[in-house]
């Protein structure tokens, strides 16, 4: 029962990867399979708790993958450049369920997008507490430390969407470029300027 249950997760990965959850069928999904439809049942409510047990092992794997290469170093920038390196490594790796995470959040029943935010909130504030440590030593500039958080995510994130196992460049070769681009704008020195918000609306000078 395991093994069927583990199979019909594969095959609904592989689907909602390639057609997108919303064009996915649980018939695709049992034929894919070679099981009638309503075995499916027997395994998982509905698609769309299928779509969760997918999204949220994701995103344990992804937290536990984090702690792991976070426990090599005690230093800030080499905790950031392991932090950089997990994140990346992992979405490419596991591309296409970190696509399906990304993509596919509305797919989500309410009470299981809540459950979904609350883990990832958990894990972006991991690395807000690393921006907020690296400032406090005076290894990093100064800034604002959740867009700085948000910006490091989405940045690494992206890989998922364009990364090609038989490409140019190897998983190990891609984390490097993110963790020296990365570590590279945390250590930038200090801004010696502020947008307040009254500057978004002027006009420049003619």
């Amino acid at each position: 029962m395991a093994a069927m249950k583990e199979t019909i997760t594969q095959v609904a990965i592989d689907l909602f990867f390639q057609k997108g959850y919303f064009a996915t069928s649980i018939s695709d999904i049992a034929r894919g399979c070679g099981i009638q439809k309503a075995s499916i049942y027997y395994h998982f409510a509905s698609k769309e708790a299928l779509l969760f047990t997918i999204m949220y092992s994701t995103m344990q794997d992804l937290l536990t993958c984090l702690d792991r290469y976070l426990a090599r170093s005690t230093e800030v920038a080499e905790r950031m450049r392991a932090a950089v390196r997990s994140h990346v490594s992992f979405h490419l790796e596991r591309q296409k369920e970190t696509f399906i995470a990304s993509s596919e959040l509305r797919g989500l029943s309410p009470d299981h997008l809540s459950i979904l935010i609350e883990k990832r909130d958990a894990y972006e504030r991991i690395f807000q507490e690393l921006i907020h440590e690296g400032v406090a030593q005076g290894v990093y500039a100064a800034g604002e430390v959740k867009i700085l958080s948000y910006a490091i995510l989405t940045l690494c994130t992206a890989g998922a969407f364009w990364f090609r196992p038989d490409g140019r460049l190897s998983v190990d070769a891609v984390a490097t470029i993110y963790e020296n681009f990365v570590l590279n704008g945390l250590t930038a020195g200090q801004t010696r300027w502020s947008l307040a918000p009254a500057h978004l609306n002027q006009r420049p000078a003619l």
